[in-house]
């Protein structure tokens, strides 16, 4: 597992993680450490952030030194002997933690969609809840900028938080503005407060540490974040979603957003989430932007694509009183870096 993450995962991104997971994999003494985690713990991602989190913390400065330095070499043998001396430790934030990716990133595929949501309610203001939201940087999707390939550009034009993404095809993005937002809340198992330092060294930790231009668009994520944090509630999705409604005022549109997040649930709780929103649009519409794969969202048209395509669907659903309206309205790959838009506007 770490040989293959080393020689396929890393190798094109980040050659730090590449020598380091090689080197790990080469030793017995690293692999007999990693017995004493759980199975499903083992993982390189998880390992791997949590050996940075030490090294972030000051914990294990020889690692820390390495990755500064961009030493490949002393990076591995630094990891092998923090992760052999410091086994409980590297043990102990794995099994509290789990590994966090990019979120903001996907502001580009969520801005146009939540846009056009508010556009057919008919909504001057809209409340945001994003399920399975980690630290809750998707809410902020109306205070970044974005730029995409065609010259098109949404959001704040002064943001701190530059993002951009390539169009695919020739169909252009629709450029209204997304109304006042008046609500945002988060809704996650284990939601992560940008305001809590362990918290938020964890989010710097998940990131591969030669990857500059990252590490510094987390930094403004993460910046922007803390001015004015979301709302976090902690619990499953079905049974706090109820919750999370009631902390949108009555004269705004209700907009929940999943991105990537509804796979790791079993096809019953979607469908009992799905029912979920219905349930809250018997007094008012609620819209459901989402960005999953192939089939994985409830009621989005799969267009025919196959399962295992490698790209994902835009869909957009409104619950009203009369029966719901689902669409694809996109496709995009790799969480948004490319994105095609389906629907005039």
């Amino acid at each position: 597992m770490y040989r293959h993450f080393g020689a396929v995962d890393a190798a094109e991104t980040s050659p730090l993680y590449e020598r380091v997971a090689v080197a790990l994999s080469e030793s017995d003494e690293a692999l007999r450490a990693l017995e004493a985690a759980p199975a499903r713990k083992r993982h390189p991602t998880v390992i791997l952030a949590a050996l940075h989190d030490l090294a972030l913390a000051g914990r294990a400065p020889a690692l820390a030194a390495a990755y500064t330095a961009g030493d490949g070499d002393a990076a591995a043998d630094a990891a092998i002997d923090t992760l052999v001396r410091m086994t409980e430790s590297v043990v102990a934030i794995a099994a509290r933690r789990k590994p966090r990716s990019d979120e903001t990133g996907r502001c580009a595929v969520l801005y146009p969609a939540i846009a056009e949501a508010a556009r057919r309610v008919g909504a001057n203001a809209v409340g945001l809840i994003d399920v399975g939201c980690s630290a809750g940087l998707n809410l902020n999707v109306d205070r970044v900028g974005i730029t995409y390939s065609n010259g098109q550009s949404l959001g704040d034009p002064s943001s701190p938080v530059r993002l951009s993404s390539s169009i695919v095809g020739d169909r252009p993005i629709p450029t209204r503005a997304i109304p006042e937002v008046v609500a945002r809340v988060g809704v996650d198992l284990d939601p992560v407060d940008v305001t809590d330092a362990e918290d938020a060294r964890w989010l710097r930790a998940c990131l591969r540490p030669d990857q500059p231009e990252q590490i510094a668009r987390l930094e403004a994520e993460m910046a922007l974040a803390a001015t004015n944090p979301p709302l976090l509630l902690q619990g499953d999705i079905v049974e706090v979603m109820p919750d999370a409604f009631a902390r949108v005022p009555a004269d705004a549109l209700p907009v929940v957003t999943t991105t990537w997040a509804l796979s790791r649930f079993p096809l019953e709780s979607r469908l009992r989430f799905l029912h979920r929103l219905g349930e809250a649009a018997t007094g008012r519409p609620v819209a459901w932007v989402s960005a999953e794969g192939v089939g994985v969202a409830p009621a989005i048209p799969t267009l025919g694509d196959r399962h295992a395509s490698g790209h994902s669907i835009i869909g957009l659903v409104v619950f009203g009183q009369s029966a719901l309206r689902a669409e694809a309205i996109g496709r995009c790959w790799s969480r948004g870096r490319l994105l095609a838009w389906l629907t005039d506007s």
